[in-house]
């Protein structure tokens, strides 16, 4: 049995990782494991950063906070539920989607995933919101980058390409986040039976006008109980939002008038589309399609063609999330309808056969191949951090 490095400090951590390099023995970062089932399969000498934990810095008053990698992400929003205050990007936990069970989602999982959720196409990414990491890069350095200011911004898009690299080009040791207050109130304004081409005019309409809707989904007819739903969500204060409720039904009324939701109901219902919960009970794999909202319909047009499909829009059509059968045919069939609309596919969950089929996890070509080789050269050059999780 492979042993599971357990470092329980930075300095610990750079030693096991100094002597891979050494040595040319691959690992695999584990944090809680929530997203373990996500990329390629890896035989690897695990390592685990679960033994980092803690919140290390929290300034209320300047909206700041800092956290060890293997920190539960329950315990940072907690911290900050008690003031009050979130991360602005809405993280999303996947558990449910990828049978993941009791494992608990880290902050610095949260960070190398660059998991995002519903209010991304207003407050922005994780990536947007992280002020400042440190991590181990593939030779054993301790590296910090970035600050507990914006200003600062020493290395900061180092920081950023942190956000997203999947522990390909090192390992988070500790994370800084700018953070926002809650909002006090949350409204959905919802439309019955639209078809994905007016639901994505009515989402794009909603999402460009001036009453700063925070979030856009459409909810087609085969997974909404036979009647199709495109709510948009509104947030801040009660007063706001009731005049902002009224002002954005007059501008959207030749779309139908539409129903509400309250609060309760509204944040509810957002959480399910972070999470993708609607995927999770249903057998198939899921992908995650990235696309131009006005590029959104003929992509699903295309792949509606190419065999059984279930879908729903975020971001305004901007993201589409899809359940499709675990074929190698049907994943060419994703990447090459996405990549004709000028998109990106990404499956995130599959078995573990079908994950190391010959079909990419992220797949890239041309220039962007060229410079992500260049700069994992960069950061990891004898290629032992989760070498192979993201294919080629």
């Amino acid at each position: 049995m492979t042993m599971t490095h357990a470092p329980t400090t930075e300095a610990a951590l750079a030693d096991i990782v100094t002597e891979s390099f050494r040595t040319k023995t691959p690992l695999v970062i584990v944090g809680g494991g929530s997203k373990d089932g996500i990329g390629r399969p890896i035989n690897a000498a695990p390592l685990s950063t679960k033994s980092l934990t803690g919140i290390t810095l929290y300034e209320p008053a300047e909206m700041v906070i800092s956290a060890l990698s293997g920190t539960p992400l329950a315990e940072l929003t907690g911290a900050l539920d008690e003031r009050g205050q979130m991360l602005p990007f809405e993280p999303a936990d996947w558990r449910g989607l990828l049978g993941s069970g009791p494992s608990e989602p880290t902050v610095g999982g949260l960070v190398a995933a660059n998991l995002s959720g519903p209010r991304r196409i207003t407050a922005g990414a994780c990536r947007d919101s992280l002020m400042g990491v440190r991590f181990v890069n593939g030779k054993g350095e301790a590296i910090k980058s970035g600050g507990r200011v914006m200003k600062n911004v020493t290395g900061y898009d180092l920081t950023k390409l942190m956000a997203g690299s999947w522990g390909t080009l090192g390992i988070l040791t500790e994370v800084t986040f700018k953070v926002l207050p809650k909002p006090e109130a949350s409204a959905g304004l919802v439309w019955q039976g639209l078809d994905d081409a007016k639901a994505v005019e009515l989402m794009s309409a909603g999402l460009g006008s001036p009453f700063e809707v925070s979030a856009a989904a459409h909810i087609p007819a085969d997974l909404a109980s036979g009647t199709a739903q495109t709510v948009l969500r509104l947030e801040n204060f009660e007063s706001s939002i009731a005049y902002r409720r009224e002002k954005l039904a007059t501008l959207l009324k030749r779309f139908g008038s539409p129903d509400h939701l309250d609060s309760r109901a509204c944040q509810g219902f957002w959480w399910q589309i972070a999470d993708v919960a609607p995927f999770a009970q249903m057998d198939g794999a899921v992908w995650r399609l990235s696309v131009a909202p006005s590029k959104a319909v003929a992509l699903v047009r295309a792949l509606r063609r190419n065999g059984e499909a279930k879908l729903f829009y975020d971001w305004g059509g901007g993201l589409i999330w899809l359940l499709a059968p675990e074929t190698v045919e049907m994943a060419k069939a994703i990447a090459a309808a996405a990549k004709a609309q000028g998109g990106h596919a990404m499956l995130i969950r599959a078995s573990a056969d079908y994950r190391a089929e010959s079909f990419a996890f992220g797949q890239q070509d041309g220039p962007i191949a060229a410079l992500s080789a260049r700069v994992k050269q960069a950061f990891d050059p004898a290629n032992i951090l989760n070498t192979g999780r993201l294919g080629g």
